[in-house]
Protein backbone atom coordinates (compact mmCIF):
# COMPACT_ATOMS: atom_id res chain seq x y z
CA UNK A 1 0.00 0.00 0.00
CA UNK A 2 1.35 3.39 -0.64
CA UNK A 3 1.81 5.58 2.37
CA UNK A 4 0.28 8.21 0.13
CA UNK A 5 -3.30 6.83 -0.79
CA UNK A 6 -5.05 7.31 2.28
CA UNK A 7 -8.50 6.36 0.77
CA UNK A 8 -7.75 2.96 1.39
CA UNK A 9 -8.01 1.09 4.54
CA UNK A 10 -5.72 -0.94 6.52
CA UNK A 11 -7.75 -4.31 8.14
CA UNK A 12 -6.49 -5.12 11.23
CA UNK A 13 -7.84 -8.57 12.15
CA UNK A 14 -7.62 -9.38 15.93
CA UNK A 15 -7.50 -5.34 16.62
CA UNK A 16 -8.97 -5.81 20.46
CA UNK A 17 -5.81 -8.15 21.54
CA UNK A 18 -2.36 -6.86 22.78
CA UNK A 19 -0.85 -6.98 19.52
CA UNK A 20 -3.64 -6.17 17.51
CA UNK A 21 -4.64 -2.70 18.95
CA UNK A 22 -0.73 -1.40 19.41
CA UNK A 23 -0.30 -2.09 15.68
CA UNK A 24 -3.68 0.21 15.06
CA UNK A 25 -1.83 2.91 17.14
CA UNK A 26 0.96 2.79 15.18
CA UNK A 27 -1.11 2.18 11.90
CA UNK A 28 -2.92 5.67 12.70
CA UNK A 29 0.50 7.45 14.08
CA UNK A 30 1.46 6.90 10.18
CA UNK A 31 -1.37 8.46 9.11
CA UNK A 32 -2.91 5.37 7.70
CA UNK A 33 -6.57 4.78 7.75
CA UNK A 34 -7.49 2.27 9.98
CA UNK A 35 -9.97 -0.42 9.80
CA UNK A 36 -10.53 -2.87 13.26
CA UNK A 37 -12.24 -6.52 12.81
CA UNK A 38 -14.42 -6.41 15.57
CA UNK A 39 -17.05 -9.34 16.49
CA UNK A 40 -20.58 -8.22 17.81
CA UNK A 41 -19.49 -10.38 20.93
CA UNK A 42 -16.28 -8.82 21.72
CA UNK A 43 -15.10 -6.82 25.12
CA UNK A 44 -17.19 -3.07 24.36
CA UNK A 45 -14.70 -1.30 26.52
CA UNK A 46 -12.45 -2.51 24.06
CA UNK A 47 -14.13 -1.73 20.97
CA UNK A 48 -14.58 1.99 23.02
CA UNK A 49 -10.79 2.41 23.36
CA UNK A 50 -10.39 1.94 19.14
CA UNK A 51 -12.81 4.17 18.22
CA UNK A 52 -11.53 6.33 20.84
CA UNK A 53 -7.75 6.17 18.85
CA UNK A 54 -9.45 6.65 15.25
CA UNK A 55 -9.76 3.04 14.16
CA UNK A 56 -13.15 2.20 12.43
CA UNK A 57 -14.64 -1.02 13.70
CA UNK A 58 -16.03 -3.40 11.30
CA UNK A 59 -18.18 -6.67 12.58
CA UNK A 60 -17.06 -9.50 11.22
CA UNK A 61 -15.78 -13.24 12.86
CA UNK A 62 -13.25 -15.61 10.58
CA UNK A 63 -15.84 -18.27 11.32
CA UNK A 64 -18.01 -16.31 8.80
CA UNK A 65 -16.97 -16.21 5.60
CA UNK A 66 -19.93 -13.86 4.20
CA UNK A 67 -18.74 -11.22 7.18
CA UNK A 68 -15.24 -11.35 5.84
CA UNK A 69 -16.26 -10.07 2.41
CA UNK A 70 -17.93 -6.87 3.75
CA UNK A 71 -15.71 -6.46 6.15
CA UNK A 72 -12.79 -6.04 3.05
CA UNK A 73 -14.40 -3.21 1.49
CA UNK A 74 -12.08 -0.51 0.95
CA UNK A 75 -9.42 -2.48 1.88
CA UNK A 76 -6.04 -2.63 0.44
CA UNK A 77 -4.24 -4.38 2.79
CA UNK A 78 -4.44 -6.81 6.20
CA UNK A 79 -2.75 -7.68 9.01
CA UNK A 80 -3.98 -10.51 10.51
CA UNK A 81 -2.93 -11.29 14.61
CA UNK A 82 -5.85 -13.37 15.10
CA UNK A 83 -5.51 -16.32 17.62
CA UNK A 84 -8.20 -18.35 19.77
CA UNK A 85 -5.44 -19.00 22.71
CA UNK A 86 -5.99 -15.86 24.51
CA UNK A 87 -9.43 -14.22 24.14
CA UNK A 88 -11.88 -17.60 23.67
CA UNK A 89 -15.76 -17.29 22.89
CA UNK A 90 -17.92 -19.86 22.09
CA UNK A 91 -17.00 -22.10 19.15
CA UNK A 92 -13.55 -20.86 19.08
CA UNK A 93 -10.61 -23.34 18.63
CA UNK A 94 -7.53 -23.88 17.31
CA UNK A 95 -9.29 -25.50 14.53
CA UNK A 96 -11.77 -23.10 14.17
CA UNK A 97 -10.34 -20.03 14.32
CA UNK A 98 -6.08 -20.09 13.93
CA UNK A 99 -6.43 -22.90 11.50
CA UNK A 100 -9.88 -22.58 9.05
CA UNK A 101 -10.14 -19.09 9.95
CA UNK A 102 -7.53 -17.42 9.19
CA UNK A 103 -7.34 -19.40 5.78
CA UNK A 104 -11.34 -17.92 5.19
CA UNK A 105 -9.22 -14.60 5.90
CA UNK A 106 -6.97 -15.32 3.27
CA UNK A 107 -9.58 -16.68 0.66
CA UNK A 108 -11.58 -13.67 1.02
CA UNK A 109 -8.68 -11.60 0.85
CA UNK A 110 -8.29 -12.72 -2.33
CA UNK A 111 -11.88 -12.09 -3.75
CA UNK A 112 -11.41 -8.57 -3.06
CA UNK A 113 -8.49 -8.11 -4.59
CA UNK A 114 -6.25 -6.79 -1.32
CA UNK A 115 -2.66 -6.14 -2.66
CA UNK A 116 -0.78 -7.30 0.65
CA UNK A 117 -1.13 -9.63 3.81
CA UNK A 118 1.02 -9.29 6.58
CA UNK A 119 -0.01 -12.50 8.83
CA UNK A 120 1.55 -12.52 12.27
CA UNK A 121 2.83 -16.14 12.87
CA UNK A 122 5.46 -17.62 15.36
CA UNK A 123 8.96 -19.00 15.33
CA UNK A 124 9.65 -22.36 14.19
CA UNK A 125 9.35 -25.28 17.12
CA UNK A 126 10.50 -28.04 18.40
CA UNK A 127 7.57 -31.25 18.48
CA UNK A 128 4.23 -31.08 16.81
CA UNK A 129 1.80 -29.74 18.64
CA UNK A 130 -1.58 -28.15 17.71
CA UNK A 131 -1.48 -24.54 17.43
CA UNK A 132 2.03 -24.65 15.44
CA UNK A 133 0.33 -27.39 12.94
CA UNK A 134 -2.55 -24.17 12.57
CA UNK A 135 0.37 -21.66 11.74
CA UNK A 136 1.91 -23.30 9.11
CA UNK A 137 -0.97 -24.34 7.05
CA UNK A 138 -2.11 -21.00 7.08
CA UNK A 139 1.44 -19.73 6.12
CA UNK A 140 1.58 -22.49 3.29
CA UNK A 141 -2.11 -21.39 2.63
CA UNK A 142 -1.30 -17.88 2.43
CA UNK A 143 2.42 -18.08 -0.03
CA UNK A 144 -0.14 -20.20 -2.65
CA UNK A 145 -2.80 -17.81 -2.42
CA UNK A 146 -0.80 -15.27 -4.82
CA UNK A 147 -1.33 -12.90 -2.51
CA UNK A 148 1.52 -10.43 -2.33
CA UNK A 149 2.57 -11.54 1.71
CA UNK A 150 5.07 -10.73 4.45
CA UNK A 151 5.41 -13.31 7.14
CA UNK A 152 6.40 -12.29 10.45
CA UNK A 153 7.34 -15.56 12.95
CA UNK A 154 8.42 -14.20 15.99
CA UNK A 155 9.72 -15.50 19.26
CA UNK A 156 8.30 -15.12 22.81
CA UNK A 157 6.79 -12.26 23.71
CA UNK A 158 8.24 -10.23 26.61
CA UNK A 159 5.51 -8.45 27.60
CA UNK A 160 3.43 -12.07 27.80
CA UNK A 161 6.24 -14.69 29.11
CA UNK A 162 7.87 -12.17 31.51
CA UNK A 163 4.60 -11.47 33.24
CA UNK A 164 2.42 -13.00 36.22
CA UNK A 165 0.00 -14.64 33.81
CA UNK A 166 2.60 -17.01 32.66
CA UNK A 167 4.76 -17.48 35.87
CA UNK A 168 6.62 -14.85 35.93
CA UNK A 169 6.02 -12.29 38.93
CA UNK A 170 8.44 -9.53 38.97
CA UNK A 171 5.97 -7.35 41.34
CA UNK A 172 6.45 -10.08 44.16
CA UNK A 173 9.64 -11.20 43.40
CA UNK A 174 8.91 -14.86 41.96
CA UNK A 175 9.41 -16.54 38.88
CA UNK A 176 8.27 -19.97 37.51
CA UNK A 177 11.32 -21.48 35.51
CA UNK A 178 10.62 -24.14 32.80
CA UNK A 179 13.64 -26.46 32.71
CA UNK A 180 16.45 -25.55 33.63
CA UNK A 181 16.39 -21.89 33.02
CA UNK A 182 20.08 -22.02 31.18
CA UNK A 183 18.73 -21.46 27.50
CA UNK A 184 18.14 -18.75 25.91
CA UNK A 185 15.66 -16.65 23.91
CA UNK A 186 15.37 -13.60 21.81
CA UNK A 187 12.73 -12.34 23.72
CA UNK A 188 10.79 -9.36 21.75
CA UNK A 189 8.36 -6.60 23.02
CA UNK A 190 4.71 -6.43 21.33
CA UNK A 191 5.06 -2.73 20.52
CA UNK A 192 8.28 -3.99 17.99
CA UNK A 193 6.44 -7.20 16.82
CA UNK A 194 3.41 -4.35 15.99
CA UNK A 195 6.37 -1.96 14.55
CA UNK A 196 7.36 -4.90 12.11
CA UNK A 197 3.66 -5.28 10.83
CA UNK A 198 3.26 -1.82 10.19
CA UNK A 199 6.68 -1.01 8.23
CA UNK A 200 5.82 -4.16 6.26
CA UNK A 201 3.32 -2.57 4.35
CA UNK A 202 5.67 0.66 2.31
CA UNK A 203 8.36 -1.82 2.16
CA UNK A 204 9.04 -3.49 -1.22
CA UNK A 205 11.58 -5.90 0.51
CA UNK A 206 9.13 -6.82 2.85
CA UNK A 207 6.89 -8.14 0.13
CA UNK A 208 6.29 -12.17 -0.49
CA UNK A 209 8.80 -13.03 2.22
CA UNK A 210 9.22 -14.70 5.86
CA UNK A 211 10.96 -13.10 8.75
CA UNK A 212 11.53 -14.71 12.26
CA UNK A 213 11.75 -11.85 14.85
CA UNK A 214 13.81 -11.37 18.25
CA UNK A 215 15.07 -8.88 20.47
CA UNK A 216 18.32 -7.48 20.48
CA UNK A 217 19.73 -10.08 23.09
CA UNK A 218 19.10 -13.75 23.48
CA UNK A 219 18.83 -14.05 27.24
CA UNK A 220 18.09 -17.20 29.08
CA UNK A 221 15.45 -17.31 31.95
CA UNK A 222 17.84 -17.27 34.79
CA UNK A 223 19.94 -14.24 33.29
CA UNK A 224 16.30 -12.32 33.09
CA UNK A 225 15.76 -12.87 36.35
CA UNK A 226 19.02 -11.74 37.45
CA UNK A 227 18.25 -8.26 34.95
CA UNK A 228 14.87 -7.52 37.74
CA UNK A 229 16.78 -8.45 40.73
CA UNK A 230 19.42 -5.83 39.89
CA UNK A 231 16.75 -3.24 38.90
CA UNK A 232 14.13 -4.05 42.12
CA UNK A 233 16.81 -5.12 43.92
CA UNK A 234 15.32 -7.92 46.05
CA UNK A 235 16.23 -12.01 45.30
CA UNK A 236 13.18 -13.97 43.77
CA UNK A 237 12.39 -16.71 45.06
CA UNK A 238 11.72 -19.24 42.03
CA UNK A 239 9.91 -22.79 40.99
CA UNK A 240 11.77 -24.83 38.61
CA UNK A 241 9.19 -27.40 36.22
CA UNK A 242 11.67 -30.08 34.70
CA UNK A 243 11.57 -31.03 31.08
CA UNK A 244 10.50 -34.50 32.10
CA UNK A 245 7.24 -32.69 34.19
CA UNK A 246 6.30 -30.16 31.05
CA UNK A 247 6.53 -33.25 28.71
CA UNK A 248 4.29 -35.39 30.97
CA UNK A 249 1.92 -32.45 30.75
CA UNK A 250 1.66 -32.18 26.85
CA UNK A 251 1.01 -36.11 26.78
CA UNK A 252 -1.59 -35.51 28.94
CA UNK A 253 -3.54 -32.81 27.53
CA UNK A 254 -6.98 -33.17 26.82
CA UNK A 255 -7.27 -30.68 24.74
CA UNK A 256 -5.52 -29.14 21.77
CA UNK A 257 -4.77 -25.55 23.94
CA UNK A 258 -3.34 -27.42 26.25
CA UNK A 259 -1.52 -29.27 24.12
CA UNK A 260 0.07 -26.62 22.43
CA UNK A 261 0.48 -24.25 25.85
CA UNK A 262 2.47 -27.58 27.49
CA UNK A 263 4.61 -27.73 23.93
CA UNK A 264 5.32 -23.56 24.22
CA UNK A 265 6.78 -24.02 27.78
CA UNK A 266 8.56 -26.98 26.90
CA UNK A 267 10.07 -24.84 23.89
CA UNK A 268 10.78 -22.21 26.50
CA UNK A 269 13.11 -24.89 28.26
CA UNK A 270 14.91 -25.28 24.89
CA UNK A 271 15.63 -22.12 23.99
CA UNK A 272 14.58 -19.92 20.98
CA UNK A 273 17.30 -17.89 19.55
CA UNK A 274 16.86 -15.85 16.59
CA UNK A 275 19.63 -13.94 14.51
CA UNK A 276 18.26 -10.78 13.58
CA UNK A 277 21.34 -9.34 10.79
CA UNK A 278 19.54 -9.55 7.96
CA UNK A 279 16.25 -8.52 9.13
CA UNK A 280 17.58 -5.25 10.86
CA UNK A 281 18.97 -4.60 7.33
CA UNK A 282 15.38 -4.48 5.87
CA UNK A 283 13.88 -2.91 8.49
CA UNK A 284 16.20 -0.57 10.37
CA UNK A 285 14.15 -0.32 13.58
CA UNK A 286 14.97 -0.34 17.12
CA UNK A 287 14.71 -2.89 19.21
CA UNK A 288 13.27 -3.31 22.91
CA UNK A 289 15.94 -5.39 25.22
CA UNK A 290 14.80 -6.71 28.07
CA UNK A 291 16.70 -4.63 30.39
CA UNK A 292 14.49 -1.79 29.32
CA UNK A 293 11.69 -3.53 29.84
CA UNK A 294 12.42 -4.37 33.18
CA UNK A 295 13.06 -0.86 33.78
CA UNK A 296 8.98 0.01 32.82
Amino acid sequence: MNSSNNSSAVLVAGATGFLGSEICRQLLQNNKKVKGLVRATSDPDKVTQLKELGVETVVGDLKNKTSLEHALSGVSAVISTVSSTLSRQEGDSIQTVDDEGQRHLVDAAVGAGISHFVYISFCSMAGEFPLQTAKRKVEEHLEASGLDYTLLQPTYFMDVWLSPALGFDHTNAKATIYGEGKKRISWIAIKDVAAFAVASLDNPKARNKRFELGGPAALSPLEVVAIFETDQSGKFELEFVPEEALKAQRDAAEDPLSASFSSLMLNVAYGSEIGMKSTKAIFQLPLTAVNDFAKS
